[in-house]
């Protein structure tokens, strides 16, 4: 088996001959030289091709068919190529390679995705071959980077990862965004989320993460949304929600940190500005109210153009985006009316009309990010939601026995895993972020 070198560590490399299995990206050139951009799955690189020095080599007539396989290769023929590496402060890896020997390993014939322009349907027809391109190989670089940091950040702060089931009796976030299936005969649902096996979890190991696939039915076609999307939920008893909100900051600190650090090419090729994530790991985050959020909106309509908002509402994404562009930093917004927020959030100790909750906004038009609050305990209030929600009592049963035995204040939120990847790599849409999404009028491929 032949002993590759990878295209991520050819700077180890300097002056010496290596071999790399790729894949030809793109290829230009004329006369005496052809220049072959690769990529193996780790990086893109750039190799040179001299024809005199093959024919040096191999004398005239080997040394010019292997020339003339160099200049014929087809997007995405897969090679074995050797050369020399060489340091080269105008190629933008800052190296390149001085080839010296090549075998097409297979062939690629009419490749659909052309360096030329394509549309968006074709793309996302295209998507399990898209993701060879060098754009779309940066953001799930950083995808990849932001769950490594995650599970470094929580690992590191003595949380435990558990496992919340995908097939669901019951529905936490409400009966109208559900996928259903039959389960042998009763009804089931994929999840809308882990935090309620979460909160299980905490009150057994303390403090826990979930990551895993949630689904929402919603007929939804914003840039912001999925129907299948990831998500790090973390638990964490004997918490309040201030507490939480301390984590929360520092968590999203610590993936935006980890990606700049060890994601620095894939932000370059993204084009994604490091000095303004740079701002966001430096700066505090900002906080606000509901209520004051709301008068901020009120204050400013006549010189925006979002819909009107009365208290009651929920923000839309123009008010989202208005709100954090105004503060220019990821913004918590605090303590939302219970009327429009889940049965579990803990009821504000002096107010009846809201609950001890918040929602992260990202800046540049980014939306929600996080969804977090402080849960309720009490044993009956819990009850009188669930009849309030229209949620069966028996369907959640066990999740009230936490109440039962040995309650105590505990709190957590949910990441989307998605949505932080987009906020990060600057992308304009959702769908670009996992590797193979779910649209509302896409199941393929």
């Amino acid at each position: 088996m032949t002993n590759y070198t990878s295209i991520i560590d050819v700077k180890n490399y300097v002056d010496q001959e290596i071999t790399i299995g790729a894949w030809i990206a793109n290829k230009s050139g004329k006369g005496k030289l052809a220049f072959l951009q690769l990529r193996d799955g780790t990086a893109f690189f750039q190799a040179v091709a001299f024809k005199p020095n093959f024919i040096e080599k191999y004398g005239e007539e080997v040394g010019l068919a292997k020339f003339e396989t160099i200049k014929h290769l087809a997007q995405e023929t897969s090679v074995q190529i050797t050369g020399f590496v060489k340091a080269d402060d105008r190629s933008k890896f800052g190296y390149e390679l001085d080839v010296t020997d090549i075998e097409v390993i297979g062939e690629s014939v009419d490749y659909p995705i052309t360096p030329k322009d394509h549309g968006t349907d074709f793309l996302m027809d295209n998507r399990h071959l898209w993701l060879r391109s060098r754009k779309q190989h940066a953001i799930m670089l950083v995808r990849n980077e932001i769950i490594r940091a995650t599970y470094e950040f929580f690992n590191a702060r003595g949380f435990i990862k558990i496992d919340s089931p995908i097939l669901t009796g019951s529905a936490p976030e409400g009966t109208t965004e559900l996928f259903e299936t039959d389960y042998f005969g009763q009804p089931a649902f994929l999840s809308q989320t882990g935090q309620l096996y979460a909160e299980a979890g905490a009150m057994a190991f303390g403090k826990v993460f979930t990551f895993g696939p949630t689904f929402r039915a919603e007929k939804s076609k914003t840039r912001r949304h999925l129907t299948e999307f990831w998500m790090i939920e973390p638990e964490m008893a004997f918490t309040t929600h201030e507490e939480s909100l301390e984590v929360q900051e520092a968590y999203v600190k610590h993936i935006i940190k980890a990606v700049i650090d060890n994601q620095t090419s894939a932000l370059t090729e993204l084009e994604r500005d490091i000095t303004v994530l740079e701002n966001y790991v430096n700066t505090p985050f900002k906080k606000i109210t509901y209520d004051d959020a709301v008068a901020l909106l009120q204050e400013n309509q006549a010189d925006n153009d979002y819909e009107k908002i009365e208290w009651g509402d929920d923000f839309g994404s123009p008010h989202e985006t208005w709100i954090s562009n105004h503060f220019g930093v990821p913004t918590f917004i605090l303590n939302y009316p219970k009327a429009i927020k889940a049965f579990y959030m803990k009821p504000h100790p002096t107010r009846d009309d809201v609950v001890i909750c918040a929602d992260l906004l990202a800046p540049e038009g980014y939306g929600e990010i996080i969804g977090g609050s402080e849960r309720a305990t009490d044993y009956e209030y819990l009850k009188e939601k669930l009849v309030e929600f229209g949620l069966s009592e028996t369907e959640y049963a066990w999740y009230l026995d936490l109440r039962k035995y040995g309650s105590v204040p505990h709190s957590g939120f949910g990441l989307g895993l998605e949505r932080a990847v987009t906020f990060i790599t600057g992308n304009e849409h959702i769908r670009e972020a996992i590797p193979f999404p779910r649209l509302l009028h896409r199941l393929k491929p």
